[in-house]
């Protein structure tokens, strides 16, 4: 009786198993990204079908990007309650240059802001650094509102209380008329929200990302690496302090006017709060909170304007015990996209 050699020719056993839920099928866009991508358009849109609600969201997406700063500590474990500083710092920063320089460019004020909440972010971050748990998040505090004290003292260079009023920017060297102004303002935010909402998905994933976020679960691996967690951390910072920026200086120019309320310690507390209602880490959360924070807060103060900031309490004590993954969290298992244990929403 003679053996036959095994046939070397038929397929291997694993070729014929079926795809694991890992492998996305053929042809097919993940239903988050679709969702992602209606929402920009609904945005686009909204100037030509409910132009009522163009300067409420451009208000929500400034304050989105702020809230993504806040997001970003949120990867490393850290909650801030003083990152308002940098949103007060890059709206001054901008307000005083359009004072010293009128006429000046939009997109020379916006990077007149950033390049002021980098650098405060960076000093800061030295010492902020240095600490974690309760003990960061109320030294940011206690810096926020050292900067909201020299802002009320010193009514003579920043308007005390009643701020500063800002002209309108040119836009290319054009100076625009309101409607026309608030028009390029608006995509200008929504540009801004898909591209730094992008870079900063990028970045999580990059390795000094991926870095920054192992502080969260092994800061101690970091050390036996030879990496100064300190260092890692500051990285991190900084580049929460420039998201920040951005929205106090798309917020200014928004609104018009710059107050010390900017640096308020009851801002950086609400944008924990909406950071926590669109999904702690979530970068589009951070957004979609916005959003939806902004317009709950103005209709409840319209039609209950003595209980609104109760019915916001309440509405995240539901979303903290029955939805702890935010509205993105309840978004995604809409869409039947399964999340594991501890996996942080994008």
């Amino acid at each position: 009786m003679t053996v036959r050699s095994p046939d070397t020719t038929a397929p291997h056993p694993v070729a014929s198993h079926p795809p694991t839920s890992r492998t996305p099928a053929s042809g097919r866009v993940p239903a988050r990204h679709v969702l992602t991508a209606l929402g920009i358009l609904a945005l686009i849109a909204v100037p030509f079908v409910v132009p009522q609600l163009q300067l409420l969201i451009n208000l929500a997406l400034a304050k989105g990007l702020a809230v993504l700063g806040v997001t970003v500590i949120l990867r490393a474990g850290q909650v801030s309650f003083g990152h308002a500083l940098f949103f007060g710092i890059s709206a001054y920063a901008g307000a005083f240059l359009i004072s010293a320089w009128p006429g000046a460019d939009l997109i020379v004020v916006l990077i007149a802001g950033a390049l002021g909440a980098a650098v405060s972010g960076l000093l800061v971050g030295l010492f902020v650094v240095r600490y974690r748990g309760i003990f960061f998040g109320m030294l940011n505090l206690a810096f926020s509102m050292i900067f909201w004290s020299i802002l009320e003292k010193f009514y003579h260079y920043t308007g005390g209380a009643d701020g500063i009023r800002l002209t309108r920017p040119t836009v290319l060297g054009h100076e625009l008329g309101r409607a026309d102004f608030e028009l390029i303002l608006f995509y200008l935010a929504i540009a801004l929200m898909v591209g730094l909402g992008w870079f900063t998905l990028r970045w999580l994933a990059s390795p000094a990302g991926q870095l920054f976020q192992t502080l969260k679960t092994n800061e101690t691996r970091l050390e036996y690496l030879g990496l100064s967690p300190r260092r890692v951390l500051l990285s991190g910072y900084v580049l929460s302090a420039v998201l920040c920026g951005v929205g106090g200086s798309l917020m200014g120019m928004t609104q018009g006017v710059v107050t010390p309320e900017y640096v308020w310690w009851v801002r950086s507390a609400e944008m924990v709060f909406i950071a926590v209602l669109g999904g702690a880490g979530s970068v589009r959360g951070a957004f979609v909170g916005a959003l939806v924070y902004e317009i709950v807060r103005i209709y409840a103060s319209a039609f209950a304007a003595d209980i609104w900031q109760l019915l916001l309490g309440v509405f995240l004590l539901v979303i903290i015990l029955f939805a702890p993954g935010g509205i993105m969290g309840i978004l995604d298992g809409l869409t039947g996209r399964a999340r594991p244990a501890g996996k942080v929403l994008k």
